[in-house]
């Protein structure tokens, strides 16, 4: 949570930001904190976390065009992201933001209140009940940025249940790791990618985006967007740049990663 939180900062203090997250820099700089410990390696991670961000913006944002009216956005494992911020709904969208209680905790204390209908659910997204918290009265878009593959696929299927069945309809937007690439877990480790404590938390991957739609009825696939074809990735610097693209005539490099979009 630190460590998105201070590339998304670390974006915004570039010549040339992505995301621009200024609410993200002044939380990082009001904290009394060794940010050196969150491993974040700037420029690398900062662009890499700062076009996963954007892109699921300008789906959400896609989302609110298209529904003028009244809509909720559920942005689940919202940890310190300032989504709302960035975006900046109308009145007329409702938005919840869920996490464990001491995330909204922390939440409270150094993000400002956006405004509008906006409220936080404390919870465990895997957790029974926190849903009916919610109305389901109109559509939503539900977000979810770096949840999926900490999740378990029976506990990914009963929330993904969950919300189709309690709101008239809307959409899943998440992103997801490659099942190739949770078994190559043991490698990164070795070679330092990612710390080994990371690493044994992550549990699922999707290959075949379609397999979710037999989880419930009405859930269909709408489209996806790999990781190495995100708009703008000649802004990482040279070296990542080019591991990437090497990476992606891999087997099974290519999908390892990307975000997914549904619709139910």
């Amino acid at each position: 949570m630190l460590a998105t939180l201070y590339a998304r900062a670390l974006d915004s203090r570039s010549s040339s930001p992505i995301l621009g997250d200024r609410t993200a820099d002044e939380v990082v700089r009001r904290l009394d904190h060794d940010w050196r410990k969150t491993g974040t390696r700037a420029p690398w991670d900062a662009a890499l976390l700062a076009l996963r961000g954007r892109e699921l913006d300008r789906w959400t944002t896609e989302f609110l065009h298209a529904h003028p009216g009244e809509v909720t956005v559920l942005h689940l494992a919202c940890g310190l992201d300032s989504r709302v911020h960035r975006l900046a709904p109308p009145p007329s969208v409702r938005w919840v933001d869920v996490d464990y209680p001491d995330v909204i905790d922390l939440r409270r204390r150094l993000l400002p209140e956006p405004g509008g209908d906006y409220r936080m659910i404390a919870a465990s997204v895997t957790e029974e009940g926190w849903l009916e918290q919610v109305p389901a009265d109109r559509p939503a878009v539900v977000v979810a940025e770096g949840l999926t593959m900490y999740l378990h696929e029976e506990e990914a299927r009963r929330l993904i249940q969950r919300i189709c069945g309690h709101f008239p309809g809307g959409q899943l937007l998440f992103d997801c790791f490659s099942k190739r690439l949770l078994r190559m877990a043991g490698k990164m480790s070795w070679m330092g990618i990612v710390p080994r404590a990371v690493l044994e938390s992550w549990h699922w991957g999707i290959d075949d985006p379609r397999e979710l739609e037999g989880w419930q009825d009405g859930l269909e696939f709408v489209d996806d967007l790999y990781v190495v074809d995100v708009p703008d990735l000649d802004r990482l610097p040279a070296v990542a740049r080019i591991g990437m693209r090497l990476g992606a005539h891999l087997p099974g490099g290519r999908d390892s990663g990307r975000l997914l979009r549904y619709r139910f």
